[in-house]
Protein backbone atom coordinates (compact mmCIF):
# COMPACT_ATOMS: atom_id res chain seq x y z
CA UNK A 1 0.00 0.00 0.00
CA UNK A 2 1.13 3.43 -1.19
CA UNK A 3 -1.06 5.85 -0.10
CA UNK A 4 -1.64 9.15 -2.44
CA UNK A 5 0.35 12.68 -1.58
CA UNK A 6 -2.05 15.57 -0.50
CA UNK A 7 -1.81 17.54 -3.65
CA UNK A 8 -0.79 16.03 -6.77
CA UNK A 9 2.22 18.04 -7.41
CA UNK A 10 4.66 14.69 -7.52
CA UNK A 11 6.16 13.29 -4.81
CA UNK A 12 9.32 16.17 -4.41
CA UNK A 13 7.04 19.04 -3.97
CA UNK A 14 5.86 19.22 -0.14
CA UNK A 15 2.26 20.03 0.71
CA UNK A 16 1.55 22.69 3.74
CA UNK A 17 0.84 21.44 6.82
CA UNK A 18 -0.05 23.30 10.03
CA UNK A 19 0.93 22.09 13.64
CA UNK A 20 -1.70 21.23 15.42
CA UNK A 21 -0.36 19.79 18.74
CA UNK A 22 2.63 19.50 20.36
CA UNK A 23 3.13 16.62 22.80
CA UNK A 24 6.27 16.02 25.12
CA UNK A 25 7.18 12.44 25.51
CA UNK A 26 10.90 12.68 26.91
CA UNK A 27 13.28 15.09 27.32
CA UNK A 28 14.59 14.68 23.93
CA UNK A 29 11.58 13.11 22.23
CA UNK A 30 8.35 15.22 21.13
CA UNK A 31 5.25 14.34 18.81
CA UNK A 32 3.57 16.38 15.94
CA UNK A 33 0.52 16.43 15.17
CA UNK A 34 -0.32 18.15 12.10
CA UNK A 35 -3.63 19.26 9.67
CA UNK A 36 -3.38 19.69 6.21
CA UNK A 37 -3.41 23.41 4.96
CA UNK A 38 -4.45 22.43 1.22
CA UNK A 39 -6.93 19.29 0.61
CA UNK A 40 -7.72 16.55 3.45
CA UNK A 41 -4.14 14.96 3.82
CA UNK A 42 -3.93 11.06 2.50
CA UNK A 43 -4.11 7.66 3.54
CA UNK A 44 -1.05 5.70 4.87
CA UNK A 45 0.13 1.89 6.17
CA UNK A 46 1.84 1.41 9.39
CA UNK A 47 5.24 1.42 9.02
CA UNK A 48 5.37 4.26 5.82
CA UNK A 49 6.83 7.67 6.64
CA UNK A 50 7.03 11.00 5.26
CA UNK A 51 9.45 13.49 4.34
CA UNK A 52 8.99 16.83 7.02
CA UNK A 53 10.48 20.05 5.61
CA UNK A 54 11.53 22.70 7.95
CA UNK A 55 11.29 25.72 5.73
CA UNK A 56 14.63 27.21 5.69
CA UNK A 57 16.39 24.14 7.34
CA UNK A 58 15.69 21.20 5.44
CA UNK A 59 13.90 17.80 5.04
CA UNK A 60 14.21 14.99 7.94
CA UNK A 61 12.58 11.67 7.07
CA UNK A 62 10.34 10.58 9.92
CA UNK A 63 8.04 7.59 9.90
CA UNK A 64 4.03 8.37 10.80
CA UNK A 65 3.16 6.78 14.29
CA UNK A 66 -0.52 7.79 14.37
CA UNK A 67 -3.91 5.73 13.23
CA UNK A 68 -4.19 5.13 9.70
CA UNK A 69 -8.30 5.26 10.32
CA UNK A 70 -7.19 9.04 11.00
CA UNK A 71 -5.81 10.26 7.29
CA UNK A 72 -6.65 13.88 8.14
CA UNK A 73 -4.16 14.12 11.41
CA UNK A 74 -0.76 13.42 10.69
CA UNK A 75 1.13 12.31 13.84
CA UNK A 76 5.24 12.13 13.63
CA UNK A 77 7.05 10.80 16.93
CA UNK A 78 10.55 12.75 16.34
CA UNK A 79 14.07 12.80 18.16
CA UNK A 80 15.50 15.98 18.71
CA UNK A 81 19.17 14.85 17.13
CA UNK A 82 20.47 17.03 14.49
CA UNK A 83 19.73 20.70 12.83
CA UNK A 84 16.34 20.04 10.92
CA UNK A 85 14.80 18.29 14.15
CA UNK A 86 16.23 20.35 16.47
CA UNK A 87 14.19 23.09 14.36
CA UNK A 88 11.42 20.88 14.45
CA UNK A 89 11.59 21.04 18.51
CA UNK A 90 11.39 24.46 18.43
CA UNK A 91 7.83 24.53 16.48
CA UNK A 92 4.85 25.83 17.94
CA UNK A 93 1.35 25.45 17.65
CA UNK A 94 -0.09 27.14 13.94
CA UNK A 95 3.76 26.46 12.13
CA UNK A 96 3.92 25.11 8.68
CA UNK A 97 6.02 22.31 7.76
CA UNK A 98 6.23 20.74 4.40
CA UNK A 99 5.13 16.80 4.07
CA UNK A 100 5.88 15.05 1.06
CA UNK A 101 4.71 11.44 1.59
CA UNK A 102 3.83 8.81 2.01
CA UNK A 103 6.59 6.64 1.31
CA UNK A 104 8.03 3.11 1.84
CA UNK A 105 7.00 -0.31 2.42
CA UNK A 106 4.15 -1.15 5.43
CA UNK A 107 4.29 -3.55 7.88
CA UNK A 108 2.70 -7.14 6.91
CA UNK A 109 -0.62 -6.24 8.45
CA UNK A 110 -2.91 -8.71 5.74
CA UNK A 111 -0.29 -11.09 6.49
CA UNK A 112 -0.44 -10.63 9.83
CA UNK A 113 -4.36 -11.68 10.13
CA UNK A 114 -5.20 -14.93 11.79
CA UNK A 115 -1.65 -15.44 13.18
CA UNK A 116 -0.52 -14.11 16.84
CA UNK A 117 1.73 -10.92 16.33
CA UNK A 118 4.84 -10.01 18.18
CA UNK A 119 5.87 -6.79 18.24
CA UNK A 120 9.60 -5.92 19.48
CA UNK A 121 10.77 -2.29 19.93
CA UNK A 122 14.13 -0.46 21.22
CA UNK A 123 13.85 3.29 22.16
CA UNK A 124 11.91 5.78 19.38
CA UNK A 125 11.09 1.92 17.20
CA UNK A 126 8.05 1.92 19.31
CA UNK A 127 6.68 4.86 16.97
CA UNK A 128 7.16 3.11 14.18
CA UNK A 129 4.93 0.02 15.52
CA UNK A 130 2.02 2.62 16.90
CA UNK A 131 0.23 2.54 14.09
CA UNK A 132 0.35 -1.48 13.80
CA UNK A 133 -1.52 -1.96 17.30
CA UNK A 134 -4.00 1.16 16.26
CA UNK A 135 -4.83 -1.15 13.25
CA UNK A 136 -5.14 -4.47 15.69
CA UNK A 137 -7.15 -2.89 18.18
CA UNK A 138 -9.76 -1.39 15.45
CA UNK A 139 -10.06 -4.64 14.07
CA UNK A 140 -8.80 -7.00 16.85
CA UNK A 141 -11.17 -10.30 16.12
CA UNK A 142 -9.08 -10.72 12.84
CA UNK A 143 -5.58 -11.61 14.78
CA UNK A 144 -4.42 -14.31 17.05
CA UNK A 145 -2.65 -13.32 20.29
CA UNK A 146 -0.56 -10.04 20.37
CA UNK A 147 2.44 -9.44 22.59
CA UNK A 148 4.28 -5.89 22.94
CA UNK A 149 8.14 -6.11 24.14
CA UNK A 150 9.17 -2.31 24.84
CA UNK A 151 12.88 -1.15 26.12
CA UNK A 152 14.48 1.74 26.70
CA UNK A 153 17.67 3.30 28.11
CA UNK A 154 15.94 4.64 31.43
CA UNK A 155 12.64 4.94 32.88
CA UNK A 156 12.35 8.53 31.75
CA UNK A 157 12.51 7.94 28.27
CA UNK A 158 9.30 5.67 27.86
CA UNK A 159 7.46 6.57 24.85
CA UNK A 160 3.74 6.60 25.20
CA UNK A 161 3.28 6.11 29.21
CA UNK A 162 -0.70 6.19 29.16
CA UNK A 163 -1.18 4.07 25.77
CA UNK A 164 0.61 1.71 27.24
CA UNK A 165 -0.69 1.23 30.51
CA UNK A 166 -4.37 1.14 28.85
CA UNK A 167 -2.55 -1.82 26.89
CA UNK A 168 -1.13 -3.25 29.46
CA UNK A 169 -4.61 -3.44 31.04
CA UNK A 170 -6.40 -5.15 28.31
CA UNK A 171 -7.43 -8.36 28.12
CA UNK A 172 -6.55 -9.12 25.01
CA UNK A 173 -2.88 -8.30 24.11
CA UNK A 174 0.02 -8.70 26.61
CA UNK A 175 2.58 -5.90 27.33
CA UNK A 176 5.98 -6.27 28.79
CA UNK A 177 8.77 -3.44 28.96
CA UNK A 178 12.01 -3.16 30.36
CA UNK A 179 14.84 -0.70 30.91
CA UNK A 180 18.56 -0.92 30.88
CA UNK A 181 19.00 0.78 33.80
CA UNK A 182 17.10 2.19 36.94
CA UNK A 183 17.26 3.77 40.14
CA UNK A 184 15.58 2.06 42.98
CA UNK A 185 11.90 3.62 42.74
CA UNK A 186 11.22 1.72 39.57
CA UNK A 187 9.38 -1.64 39.65
CA UNK A 188 9.65 -2.98 36.36
CA UNK A 189 11.99 -5.29 34.48
CA UNK A 190 15.59 -4.45 34.12
CA UNK A 191 17.57 -5.82 31.51
CA UNK A 192 18.02 -6.05 27.61
CA UNK A 193 14.71 -6.14 25.40
CA UNK A 194 15.06 -10.05 24.44
CA UNK A 195 15.27 -10.62 28.14
CA UNK A 196 11.13 -10.72 27.91
CA UNK A 197 10.55 -12.99 25.32
CA UNK A 198 11.24 -16.05 27.65
CA UNK A 199 8.24 -15.02 29.60
CA UNK A 200 5.49 -15.03 26.75
CA UNK A 201 3.70 -17.00 25.28
CA UNK A 202 2.61 -17.38 21.63
CA UNK A 203 2.67 -19.99 18.64
CA UNK A 204 5.67 -19.56 17.25
CA UNK A 205 4.28 -21.58 14.04
CA UNK A 206 1.56 -19.32 13.44
CA UNK A 207 3.66 -16.32 14.80
CA UNK A 208 4.08 -13.25 12.62
CA UNK A 209 7.06 -10.54 14.28
CA UNK A 210 7.72 -6.61 13.97
CA UNK A 211 10.55 -5.47 14.74
CA UNK A 212 11.91 -1.60 15.02
CA UNK A 213 15.36 -0.43 17.16
CA UNK A 214 18.51 -0.58 16.64
CA UNK A 215 20.05 -3.17 14.91
CA UNK A 216 22.07 -4.90 17.45
CA UNK A 217 18.68 -5.03 19.23
CA UNK A 218 16.94 -6.42 16.10
CA UNK A 219 19.82 -9.10 15.27
CA UNK A 220 19.60 -10.71 18.99
CA UNK A 221 15.62 -10.23 18.84
CA UNK A 222 15.91 -12.10 15.70
CA UNK A 223 18.06 -15.28 16.80
CA UNK A 224 15.61 -15.68 19.92
CA UNK A 225 12.61 -15.67 17.84
CA UNK A 226 14.15 -18.08 15.36
CA UNK A 227 15.20 -20.35 18.79
CA UNK A 228 11.66 -20.44 19.67
CA UNK A 229 10.59 -21.78 16.29
CA UNK A 230 9.60 -18.18 14.49
CA UNK A 231 10.14 -18.50 10.80
CA UNK A 232 12.79 -16.23 9.34
CA UNK A 233 10.10 -15.36 6.44
CA UNK A 234 7.92 -14.37 8.86
CA UNK A 235 9.95 -11.71 10.73
CA UNK A 236 10.08 -8.80 9.49
CA UNK A 237 12.36 -5.44 10.70
CA UNK A 238 12.55 -1.65 9.78
CA UNK A 239 15.36 -0.29 8.22
CA UNK A 240 15.43 3.28 8.75
CA UNK A 241 18.70 4.47 7.51
CA UNK A 242 20.20 7.58 5.63
CA UNK A 243 17.44 8.88 3.42
CA UNK A 244 17.22 11.82 1.68
CA UNK A 245 14.97 12.05 -1.46
CA UNK A 246 12.02 9.28 -0.49
CA UNK A 247 11.64 7.91 -4.20
CA UNK A 248 15.01 5.97 -4.86
CA UNK A 249 16.65 8.60 -6.97
CA UNK A 250 19.46 10.16 -5.02
CA UNK A 251 21.18 6.36 -3.16
CA UNK A 252 21.74 7.61 -0.44
CA UNK A 253 19.97 4.99 1.53
CA UNK A 254 21.68 1.95 -0.45
CA UNK A 255 21.43 -0.99 1.35
CA UNK A 256 22.93 -3.39 -0.95
CA UNK A 257 20.84 -3.68 -3.77
CA UNK A 258 18.01 -2.63 -1.95
CA UNK A 259 16.76 1.07 -1.41
CA UNK A 260 15.57 1.59 2.06
CA UNK A 261 12.77 4.56 1.22
CA UNK A 262 11.44 2.43 -2.06
CA UNK A 263 12.35 -1.01 -0.92
CA UNK A 264 11.68 -0.95 2.89
CA UNK A 265 11.66 0.64 5.28
CA UNK A 266 9.79 -2.66 6.11
CA UNK A 267 11.84 -5.66 4.89
CA UNK A 268 11.32 -9.30 5.33
CA UNK A 269 14.33 -11.08 7.24
CA UNK A 270 15.32 -13.61 5.30
CA UNK A 271 15.10 -11.11 2.21
CA UNK A 272 18.05 -9.11 3.94
CA UNK A 273 19.63 -11.58 6.63
CA UNK A 274 22.39 -11.92 4.68
CA UNK A 275 23.07 -7.74 4.78
CA UNK A 276 22.43 -7.55 8.36
CA UNK A 277 26.06 -7.38 10.29
CA UNK A 278 28.13 -6.84 6.61
CA UNK A 279 30.32 -3.39 7.27
CA UNK A 280 29.46 -0.43 5.45
CA UNK A 281 26.28 -1.26 4.11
Amino acid sequence: MTGPCALSHGPMHPSRYEVSRIQRETNDVFTLELEPVDGDGFSFGPGQFTMLYVFGMGEAPISISGDPANGAKLVHTIRSVGTVTGAMDKLKKGDILGVRGPFGTPWPMEEAAGRDVVLAAGGIGLAPLRPVLYQIMADRQRFGKVVLLYGTRTPEDILFRDELEEWRGRMDMEVEVTVDRAGVDWRGNVGVVTTLLPRTVFDPVNTIAMLCGPEVMMRFMIADLMKRGVLAEAIYLSMERNMKCGIGMCGHCQFGPYFVCKDGPVFRYDKVRWLLGVREI
